[in-house]
């Protein structure tokens, strides 16, 4: 999956959501008439971040993760799941 439908699996706005047995409040956010995306999500009653931008330039989508490796927020954006309850 690329990274652009990775970013859409998450709805617009704020929901909480599970990632590797924790939970997590996520936000997805789509600014500049969809050229840029945000996606941030913290550990909720832990210090695990997650946050991203992604740049829609001449075509193409450009990850840009903010101070972590690219794999983790990928794993984040494959891996999340709605939280029940």
């Amino acid at each position: 999956m690329d990274v652009g439908s990775l970013f859409a699996r998450l709805p617009e706005g704020h929901r909480v959501v599970s990632f590797e047995g924790q939970t997590y409040g996520a936000t997805r956010s789509v600014h500049a008439a969809g050229r840029r995306e945000k996606v941030y999500a913290e550990e909720l009653g832990g210090t695990d971040v997650i946050s991203a931008n992604l740049y829609r330039v001449q075509g193409r989508d450009d990850l840009r993760p903010c101070e972590m490796p690219e794999a983790r927020v990928l794993a984040f954006l494959a891996g999340w799941v709605p939280r029940s309850g």
